[in-house]
This record gives C-alpha cells, sequence and structure tokens, in this order.
C-alpha cells in the first residue's frame, strides 16, 4: 500500500468539548478495507514553541511550575502557545481549517510567528532575551490524540533584561542548571515532559 491507501475516513464526529482553549472530539472512521470503527478520540490545541536557552555562561535556564495532568511541579524548559495571525480566513474556527492552516505554515517554512511567540514566552517567563535563535524542528506533539505541533527552538546568549511578566494562571520559578545537571534530571525521570526532552537531545548536537 502506498501512503494514499492507508488513510483513514473520517465518517462522522462529535464535539464532546469546544471552547477557546480545546476542541475534543469523538469520531467514526471507515478503513481502508471498508471497516468502520468508533468511537476514537481526537483533539485540537493550540501549537506552541520550546525554547533551549543557554545563558552566555553556558548554563540551561529552566522553569518548574505545576502541571495538573500529573499533578507535580516539574522542571521543564520555557514555552507557551502560538497565537496564528488571522485565523479566520481560511475557515480555522473549525479542525479542519486547523489542520489547513498548519499544513501551510509548515509546508512553507513561515515560522515567524512561532519564533516570535518563542522570544515572548521566554521573556515573560524567565525576563530574558537571546543574541541568537535557531530553529530546531517542528513536530506533532501527540500524532495519535492530537493535531497541534510543538516548534523547538534553540536561543543562545540569554541575558537577563527584566522581571517576569507571567499570566493570571502561571506561577512560575527559574533555575539555571548546567548540561550535566540536566542530563541527570533526565536520566531519573525528573525532567518529565517528552517534547523538552527532545529538545534537549537535538540541542545539544548544535552547541
Amino acid at each position: 500500500m502506498n501512503n494514499e491507501d492507508l488513510i483513514w475516513e473520517e465518517i462522522s464526529t462529535e464535539h464532546l468539548a469546544q471552547d477557546e482553549w480545546m476542541d475534543i472530539r469523538k469520531c467514526a472512521y471507515r478503513f481502508p478495507d471498508g471497516s468502520c470503527f468508533e468511537p476514537f478520540y481526537n483533539y485540537s490545541r493550540k501549537d506552541f514553541a520550546v525554547i533551549v536557552p543557554f545563558d552566555k555562561d553556558g548554563n540551561l535556564i529552566c522553569v518548574r511550575q505545576y502541571r495538573h495532568g500529573i499533578r507535580q511541579v516539574t522542571m521543564e524548559f520555557p514555552a507557551g502557545g502560538i497565537e496564528w495571525s488571522n485565523p479566520e480566513e481560511d475557515g480555522s474556527q473549525n479542525a479542519e481549517g486547523i489542520v489547513q492552516r498548519r499544513k501551510h505554515n509548515l509546508k512553507n517554512e513561515d515560522k515567524e510567528e512561532a519564533l516570535e511567540a518563542a522570544k515572548r514566552e521566554l521573556l515573560e517567563e524567565t525576563g530574558c532575551e537571546a543574541d541568537s535563535w535557531e530553529h530546531l524542528l517542528t513536530m506533532p506533539e501527540a500524532a495519535t490524540l492530537a493535531d497541534n505541533y510543538a516548534f523547538i527552538y534553540l536561543a543562545k546568549g540569554c541575558r537577563k533584561v527584566t522581571g517576569q511578566n507571567l499570566d493570571d494562571t502561571e506561577f512560575v520559578n527559574i533555575e539555571k542548571v548546567t548540561r550535566k545537571e540536566l542530563e541527570n534530571l533526565i536520566a531519573n525521570g525528573e525532567f518529565q515532559q517528552s517534547v523538552h526532552v527532545l529538545a534537549w537531545l537535538l540541542a545539544k548536537e548544535r552547541i
């Protein structure tokens, strides 16, 4: 089979929860052999940027915050959602429109808005700006269940320029670690965001 022969046909969709943050769906699909199955559950949420930030001394700037999914305080890299401009123009108020818009941005390497989001999140969460930025990878966060993408960046020469400017729902501590300390955190299961671990594996090959 080629790729086209492997595609499932979505034959029904029920929106279980839909607001500005997330669209959770219950779907039925027709498989390539003609059989049908339900339910499959999937969801849409914002694309986001993850930043691997190094200060001028070679330390990594990380953050600690509570993650209600696992009900733990986690160590991770600065990260945050991307607000794409003009989301209504291509019908992206619905799930299909969101997917098409993301395909456009990915195919055309149009990452200016993602980079601006990365710079904003680094500044808001840590009060830092960087001397240089490098896009490392764009990939789905959880391809089995979700349609959003993570834009991963390496930021070098980070320096403190202001205090934190956090959202009302953010309570974030800043912590600097060495490369060795970060490797130990990952090895011990104490750096618990999978996309952030991937970000580190990509970044350490570039420094």
